[in-house]
């Protein structure tokens, strides 16, 4: 208890009141509990960083989107598409299949 008094002696009794209530207020703010600036960081940048995922699958629906309306539309370009994918063949011909050595 005698420290105590002597750090408020020494160190305490010179500031105002009222300034060491709202450093101590701002002090436990900024720093503690599920609003402190820290977690509120932390938020904003996985919000930023789920907005950046969101918007590279919507730009990927688009695309697949896109190939799907080709294919169901245009019945060369779903041969095409079979062939390249799935390597399929019409009955009279033969497919040779190249694959690169890297």
């Amino acid at each position: 208890m005698l420290r105590i008094k002597e750090l408020y002696i020494k160190y305490l009794s010179k500031i105002n009141s009222y300034w060491l209530v709202t450093i101590v207020f701002l002090i436990l703010t900024l720093t503690v509990g599920d609003s402190s600036l820290y977690k509120r960081f932390t938020y904003d940048e996985k919000i930023r960083s789920l907005e950046k995922e969101i918007k590279h699958y919507q730009e990927e629906i688009d695309v697949n989107s896109k190939k799907l309306n080709d294919l169901k539309t245009d019945k060369e370009g779903l041969e095409r598409f079979a062939r390249e994918e799935y390597f399929m063949k019409k009955a009279n011909e033969d497919v040779f299949i190249i694959e690169d050595k890297k």
